[in-house]
């Protein structure tokens, strides 16, 4: 399969990783970090020379209990930061919004792909805003809002439920316009599910290829792995890179990562050990 953002193209030998930049305070891993232009600006650049494919930009964040902001406070967050990139930066940049205005400003100044968490269904203009740029867009399912999406969340079956929420969110993207090769689905590591939920979601993660699109996996120094090991957030790369493995073994061909080198080295060797 052939995977183009903006000018560039890709065949999945191996996996793609999206870099994680998050211009916000309270970001669960590195809230604050790179809250400042210059070292967002920096840390971008970090990710590009350490083997980043895509860049992820953020100014919400949507860590388990969070509040939204206004799409001021999220433009002033990420334009500048895609302004300054945009022309320097050799990797395409995506903006991780749920927010139409601020998706439209991101891709006027130069992003290429939208990763909306709500899967297009929290801003009507979203759909138009994606159709017209003709850019990527990740479809991501999250039951129930950041604020309260980790209070008791309930499947009947959550592999079978996700795969039919995905399929039918990439029938929506379809009808409203959006070419059907532009669309990734996620099935949202940790965003509305319990430990057991996010080991069943991996544990059968080819499954979501059913969509017919690309999969997106997002698990980087998420709460599973300190659950299932007791490290803090800060030292949760290997967990991180067991996740990896696991996903280059199922096929899955995009990894939303923190520590780019370390996970490019994982994701290279197991690809080569998968052909």
């Amino acid at each position: 399969m052939l995977f183009q953002i903006g000018e560039k193209s890709y065949d999945f030998n191996r996996p793609l990783l999206m870099g994680i930049l998050n211009v916000t305070p309270d970001s669960f891993s590195d809230g604050g970090k790179f809250f400042h232009h210059d070292r967002a600006v920096e840390h971008a650049y970090r990710l590009a020379e350490e083997g980043a494919d895509i860049l992820d930009i953020g100014g919400e964040s949507t860590r388990p209990g969070s509040e939204p902001v206004s799409p001021d406070i999220e433009l002033e967050r990420i334009i500048p930061v895609v302004k300054t990139l945009a022309k320097k930066l050799p990797i395409p940049l995506s903006v991780d919004t749920t927010k139409a205005e601020v998706a439209e400003r991101a891709l006027d100044a130069g992003a290429e792909m939208v990763n909306d968490i709500s899967a297009l269904r929290f801003d009507p203009r979203m759909t138009d805003v994606v159709r017209r740029s003709r850019c990527q867009v990740v479809l991501m399912h999250m039951r129930g809002m950041p604020r309260d999406m980790q209070l008791s969340p309930r499947y009947e079956n959550v592999v079978e439920d996700i795969l039919a929420f995905l399929r039918e969110r990439v029938s929506f993207a379809i009808e409203h316009g959006i070419p059907e090769e532009k669309i990734v689905v996620d099935p949202g590591i940790g965003f509305g599910k319990t430990l057991e939920h996010n080991l069943l979601i991996l544990r059968e993660v080819e499954r979501f290829h059913e969509t017919g699109r690309p999969v997106l996996i997002g698990a980087s120094r998420k709460g599973l792995i300190g659950k299932l090991t007791g490290a803090p957030v800060g030292e949760r790369a290997w967990g991180t890179a067991a996740i990896a493995a696991w996903c280059v073994l199922k096929g899955v061909e995009i990894q939303r990562v923190h520590d780019i080198k370390a996970m490019r080295q994982v994701c290279e060797v197991m690809a080569a050990l998968r052909e």
